[in-house]
């Protein structure tokens, strides 16, 4: 049995309801205006030149090989994905495919893509381009785990016809049809799969999307034209054919405050990651804040359980219960961040409310470290067979809100008798460090608006950075991926946020809510399911 997109097919309907099984928060903004800066699409003009500030640049332009926002904000626009995802509902409708089948087992994919869809460089999107580039995720290396995580199990991919392609895996595989609709999977132009994984981070890849990417000069800007011709958006997008602006010119400003400062005088129209430091300046002038809770991991403390100390339970959980979760959001994050209370966020399908496990009790971490083994020294760190308990915790400087939450961090767990070294790398190293191992500690989340993102995180059959044990975590994750009864999996991914949760692997801190600053003048600049950013339909005036 087979279930196609807008067809009879109740079945079809159900497996929709299991693959976007929660709604979605949608957008907010300080004026209430939905997630955008308002305007009337009736009086909507083509034309101009959007400037946008990010804080930071991941150091590569390959979509399929990137994972942080301020990047992704940008090579989102560049490529199109076989489907796309409403942020208010979860439900996933045609892009690229106008349609598709699914075997009742959930093993089997078949995209029914669009006529007359072009590449850039003026190649047709066929069914061959799909698979060329599904078969050549595997060889993404360390920048490509999303995407690999979201075709593992894969064992083929068919080119039926010339419009028509299927993806088989070994075992069902309920959560690759969202998987669909992500950058990570977003389709490239055959010249562009052919390149090696480091010349598409380099020199950029030729997509389909309603932007060209012009030029990119690393750590100061992303630019991008607007592609003539275009006629195959996304079915949420509201304006057909063409994007209305003309360009996008993305720039590096690691400063929040100077970030604040060209919108606030109009040398940009737009910035990311405003913090609770630059929200009043913001308010009330020619600027509006729009603000999204991002589904999937939560900021959290990515313990190493293959070092000696963080081997032992006791040591995780200690960490658990020393961080004040609340007050690390009070001091440090945006308006309206929740502090975590699982290590999914709210806004994921899913979620289970584990805000009673994630209680902060610095008397109960003094004891687990007692019971360790672990006494207090002369300096109030702890002790045990002469070692100190030490650890040194890893960040990229991607948010403004990174350092001084882990200061905090640092000043909590010093509290229990834990010393904390913070330790800044560049972007382009996070991935490398994570693959070697290297760290005691990560700090990071992941943005997927499905709960398939602890698979690709915590599976020890997969990339497994943060050394977990093979448990029966892996045997539910994989069950959680397989099932078609959505209720199942439901209480599966459940199960799985309490292991993670109870057994400390990683230790939740605050959820990350996204918030932009957007000049009054622009209009409809949108969130899409994974709170990054949708250009097609924004317009200036």
């Amino acid at each position: 049995m087979t279930a196609r997109t807008h067809s009879r097919s109740t079945r079809r309907a159900a497996l929709a309801t299991l693959l976007s099984s929660s709604v979605l928060l949608s957008a907010c903004s300080s004026s209430d205006t939905g997630g955008s800066s308002g305007g009337d699409s009736a009086s909507a003009r083509s034309g101009g030149t959007l400037t946008f500030a990010v804080g930071s640049d991941a150091g590569c332009v390959d979509p399929q090989q990137v994972g942080s926002n301020d990047t992704i904000y940008s090579l989102r626009q560049v490529v199109d994905s076989l489907t796309d995802q409403d942020p208010k509902t979860g439900k996933i409708v045609p892009w690229l495919a106008k349609s598709w089948d699914i075997s009742a087992d959930t093993t089997t994919f078949t995209f029914h893509l669009r006529s007359g869809v072009t590449f850039s460089d003026g190649t047709e999107l066929t069914a061959q381009v799909v698979k060329d580039n599904f078969d050549a995720v595997p060889e993404l290396g360390a920048l490509g785990t999303l995407a690999q995580g979201y075709l593992s199990g894969v064992e083929s991919t068919t080119v039926v016809d010339p419009l028509t392609v299927r993806v088989r895996f070994k075992q069902p595989n309920a959560q690759f049809l969202q998987a669909t609709a992500t950058h990570s999977l977003g389709i490239e132009s055959s010249a562009s799969v052919k390149k090696s994984p480091q010349e598409k981070c380099s020199d950029g890849v030729v997509g389909s999307g309603p932007f060209v990417l012009k030029n990119y000069v690393q750590n100061q800007s992303i630019t991008l034209a607007k592609r003539a011709g275009y006629a195959w958006g996304s079915s949420l997008w509201s304006k057909k054919g063409e994007a209305y602006l003309d360009k996008l010119v993305f720039n590096v400003v690691p400063e929040a405050g100077v970030r604040t400062g060209s919108l606030q005088s109009g040398q940009v129209d737009a910035i990311g990651s405003v913090g609770k430091a630059n929200e009043a300046a913001l308010s009330g002038g020619q600027a509006n804040l729009q603000r999204r809770a991002n589904p999937g991991v939560v900021f959290n403390l990515g313990l190493n359980n293959s070092r000696p100390a963080l081997k032992d339970v006791k040591v995780r959980q200690a960490v658990q219960y020393a961080v004040d979760r609340q007050q690390i959001v009070d001091a440090v994050f945006p308006t309206d961040t929740e502090p975590a209370t699982s290590i999914l966020a709210r806004t994921t399908p899913d979620y289970a409310d584990l805000g009673s496990e994630l209680t902060t009790d610095a008397a109960k971490a003094k004891s687990l470290l007692d019971s360790a083994g672990w006494k207090a020294g002369s300096d109030g760190i702890r002790v045990k067979d002469g070692k100190k308990l030490s650890l040194t915790v890893v960040w990229i400087p991607n948010s403004a809100t990174n350092q001084p939450a882990l200061e905090l961090i640092q000043q909590q767990l010093k509290a229990v008798g834990i010393a904390l070294v913070l330790k800044q790398i560049p972007i382009t190293q996070l991935a490398p460090t994570l693959q070697s191992g290297d760290f005691d500690v990560a700090w990071g989340n992941l943005t997927r608006a499905d709960p398939d993102i602890l698979r690709s995180q915590y599976s020890t059959g997969l990339a497994n950075f943060y050394h977990l044990p093979a448990s029966g975590l892996d045997t539910v994750l994989n069950q959680q991926a397989a099932t078609t009864d959505a209720a199942k999996r439901k209480e599966l991914v459940g199960q799985a946020q309490q292991l993670i949760v109870r057994n400390a692997y990683v230790v939740p801190v605050v959820e990350l809510q996204t918030q932009l600053g957007v000049a009054k003048k622009v209009h409809d600049l949108a969130f899409d399911a994974s709170s990054r950013i949708q250009l097609h339909d924004t317009w200036i005036g």
